[in-house]
């Protein structure tokens, strides 16, 4: 395997950028130009990619969520079909089965998860919908500032 391939896509099958031309992805929160370059990058840039949304979503995800078991979310994640990403942290695991399964999700414990207390009293899907929400305007702050339209 070349370093190339090392570096697995962080796309779960949600791709807002091809479908409907959004310039960052509802799905992995890759910006267009990095899904459409993707198989094209070297292992350098693959990493920063994932890099940058890890650590954006710990962001917005951490002060929400408390991981309390990884085994539990891993082995739910697999149960419900969302790819566990190895190079993501588990915050980005749960952003993602919350981004593909919310609607599914009756108790985040089965996930080894919870919401903080600050949250506790709120229903899970207006915690998620705040939260990506949030994610996808600090990935845009983030695109405008590092990558103005007269640089792309």
């Amino acid at each position: 395997m070349s370093k190339v391939d090392a570096v697995k896509t962080p796309c779960i099958g949600i791709c807002s950028t091809t479908s409907v031309g959004d310039s960052i992805c509802r799905g992995c929160k890759r910006f267009s130009t990095e899904v459409i370059d993707w198989n094209g990058y070297r292992h350098r840039e693959k990493r920063a990619v994932l890099q940058r949304i890890d650590k954006l979503v710990i962001q917005i995800m951490e002060p929400r969520f408390v991981i309390e078991s990884l085994d539990d979310l891993q082995q739910g994640m697999r149960a419900s079909g969302v790819p566990v990403h190895p190079e993501l942290s588990p915050y980005c695991w749960l952003h993602n089965l919350l981004k593909k399964r919310h609607r599914q999700v009756r108790a985040l414990e089965d996930f080894g998860a919870r919401c903080r207390s600050a949250y506790a009293d709120q229903p899970l899907e207006v915690i998620w919908e705040q939260a990506d929400r949030e994610l996808l305007q600090l990935c845009e702050a983030h695109r405008q500032r590092y990558f103005p339209p007269e640089l792309v």
